[in-house]
């Protein structure tokens, strides 16, 4: 079994844009493609896990969801990058769109979507972490029992003084070449003789 990186994709990977609706708006922040590289070569799977409510909003439909994933697994190939897997929850239980009106256990921070994924991929989720710059994130990792990061990326910076309580996270860090260097840390320490 592998461990993976489950990375939020909105305001972590990309640049947040509040309900991102045109594939024209997708602009990975500066350093992902080392960052995610970097992970690659430690040895980590590499999954986008994130909360797709527009969906159940009406805002945008699945298709599209799908066509933004195409699209940017698209970008990240140009610097030699692929992720092992693209999940997304489209629901939300305030959703205007009854098909996608629903609790489920994909959102997060229900750790649906890193239990599918783990099944899919074959993943060590006990040696796995979550990135994302919500809390949510942070809490997906402790729900799942993998180690969360939250970055200062997207709403990281503005959300980092008022975590839930009770809720700590592996560390805080500014970008997502930061929280690579971590991981790559821990895991060389985890895999040192005693």
């Amino acid at each position: 079994m592998t461990p993976a990186v489950f990375l939020d994709r909105d305001g972590t990977l990309i640049e947040e844009r509040n309900y991102l609706d045109r594939l024209d708006l997708i602009a990975p922040f500066p350093g992902v493609a080392a960052a995610l590289t970097r992970l690659r070569d430690a040895g980590f799977a590499l999954v986008l896990v994130t909360n797709q409510a527009g969906v159940a909003r009406g805002y945008f439909d699945e298709r599209f969801v799908r066509a933004a994933h195409v699209h940017l697994a698209e970008l990240f190939a140009r610097d030699g990058i692929v992720l092992d897997g693209y999940y997304y929850c489209p629901h939300h239980p305030e959703g205007a769109v009854e098909a996608y009106r629903r609790m489920c256990r994909c959102r997060k921070p229900a750790p649906g979507m890193v239990e599918e994924a783990a099944r899919d991929l074959d993943l060590d989720v006990a040696r796995s972490f979550v990135i994302g710059d919500k809390w949510l994130d942070v809490e997906l990792a402790k729900n799942a029992g993998a180690k969360g990061i939250l970055v200062r990326t997207g709403y990281g910076a503005e959300i980092e003084a008022e975590p839930p309580h009770g809720l700590q996270p592996f560390a805080i860090v500014d970008t997502l070449a930061e929280a690579a260097e971590v991981i790559v840390a821990d895991a060389q320490i985890s895999h040192q003789p005693e």
